[in-house]
């Protein structure tokens, strides 16, 4: 139960870095049950490619500072306009506008709980 909610306390972090760093519209979903593979995504939208290597160095240097470890580890950047980020219990998507539109991964995970994360909130 303790590793439950220390994990769901590092992705509330998380995403108010994200949201810190100019990422829009981000959106955290408990993926629970429902997964094999994590328990939460990070999604956000970067406004650009600059953006999203920014962000993406800005989170590397976040997660190792917080003792996060990183699955599948990238050092370079595709420009492909979606970078992921495993970090097992929860995994970040930082994409472009395009790629978040076109891959609609809240409609693909609809049936998932959105987690109220704003740093101006009093609840999860």
């Amino acid at each position: 139960m303790e590793d439950t909610v220390s994990s769901h306390m590092v992705v509330l972090e998380v995403a108010r870095f994200i949201e810190e760093h100019r990422g829009k519209n981000t959106v955290v979903l408990y993926l629970g049950p429902r997964c094999s593979f994590t328990d939460y995504f990070i999604i956000t939208t970067v406004s650009s490619e600059g953006h999203l290597r920014g962000l993406f160095n800005n989170l590397l240097a976040f997660l190792e500072e917080k003792h996060i470890e990183l699955f599948r580890k990238k050092k370079n950047l595709d420009d492909v306009g979606w970078q992921l980020l495993d970090c097992g219990t929860f995994v970040i998507h930082l994409m472009t506008e395009e790629k978040r539109s076109f891959y609609d991964l809240e409609k693909l995970w609809f049936e998932c709980e959105r987690v109220n994360y704003s740093s101006s909130s009093k609840s999860s």
